[in-house]
């Protein structure tokens, strides 16, 4: 099983959009899916049909990740009534916003490591949709992947905020999990006629080089109506559908390529060093004592909210 988080720390970039086509994109793989919705607007939640009342969802999970909670938190999409496959979502709840504190614990920063760990069998890929910042939510879903997908649009703010996340992503990698590694930026919401754009696009080529993946997602209408829809992008009929199809599909190609790549000796070094931090990793076992519940020093972090200088 491999995590994939989709991050942005500006919000209104279509973020959960992306998190969404992907989603989509491994549904018409085949591939077995878990949705991690940890953004309080629960977006993710309510475009993969998971609408009504339930017993648990992530504000659960994090509070308590034991098996019985976490399953108990995981419902079917409603996708599957279009198509057959499996595309699960661990329902996103406004609660799970009295977990996004800045100064999280060790033992809070690997609940949700822990929750999967639960389900590693069940599932071939894991999407984690964050909020828009860069609190003890999004640093709880970068230490349970593997890796980050950062989105932005081609706007002036949105570019120094994937700046900044790539730097956040950067530093957490450095100081705790090394596996963490970003699978790159990605825009959306691309207007293809716009001066400004082409600007932007420019800028954010020249600033994160071979980082800046080639897909550029255009802002179609056909996304919303899907999503309006509660249906898989895949499944949604039209030339625009296919097209964004294609996009996603590539997208999740690069995702799975990258997943292959093993972690170069420093990072293997750098994980015998910090496993003594680790509570339950997926894939292996760690004894509960070499966890602590000190808080966790964020402070390069927290350094990472404000303003960055160009690369």
């Amino acid at each position: 099983m491999h995590v994939l988080s989709v991050s942005s720390l500006k919000g209104g970039v279509g973020k959960t959009t992306v998190a969404l086509g992907l989603a989509s994109a491994a549904f018409a793989k085949g591939l077995r899916t878990l949705v991690v919705d940890l953004d309080p607007q629960c977006d993710a939640t309510t475009g993969l049909g998971a609408v009504g009342v339930f017993r648990e969802s992530c504000a659960d999970v994090l509070e308590n990740p034991k098996h019985s909670v976490v399953l108990r938190a995981i419902v079917p999409s409603s996708w599957t009534k279009v198509r057959p496959g499996t595309i699960d979502v661990m329902l996103g709840s406004p609660r799970t916003i009295g977990f996004d504190t800045p100064t999280p614990t060790l033992r809070e920063v690997w609940k949700l490591e822990e929750a999967l760990s639960r389900v590693e069998r069940d599932y071939d890929l894991v999407i984690i949709d964050t909020p828009p910042s860069i609190n003890a939510l999004t640093r709880t879903a970068w230490i349970s992947s593997d890796r980050v997908l950062i989105v932005t649009e081609p706007g002036i703010f949105s570019v120094a905020a994937a700046d900044r996340a790539m730097r956040a992503i950067e530093s957490l990698r450095d100081g705790l999990t090394p596996r963490l590694q970003p699978l790159g930026v990605v825009i959306n919401r691309v207007r293809p006629n716009s001066k400004e754009h082409e600007f932007r696009i420019k800028e954010l080529s020249d600033l994160f080089g071979p980082e800046l993946l080639n897909v550029q997602i255009e802002e179609k209408s056909t996304i919303q109506q899907a999503q309006g829809a509660a249906r898989a992008i895949h499944t949604w009929p039209g030339e625009q559908a296919a097209e964004l199809s294609k996009q996603f599909d590539e997208l999740l190609a690069g995702a799975i390529e990258s997943f292959k790549k093993p972690m170069d000796r420093k990072s293997i070094k750098n994980h015998k060093r910090f496993s003594r931090l680790t509570r339950i990793m997926r894939g292996q076992k760690w004894s509960s004592a070499q966890l602590a519940a000190e808080p966790t020093d964020f402070e390069a972090l927290d350094g990472l909210t404000g303003d960055s200088s160009s690369r």
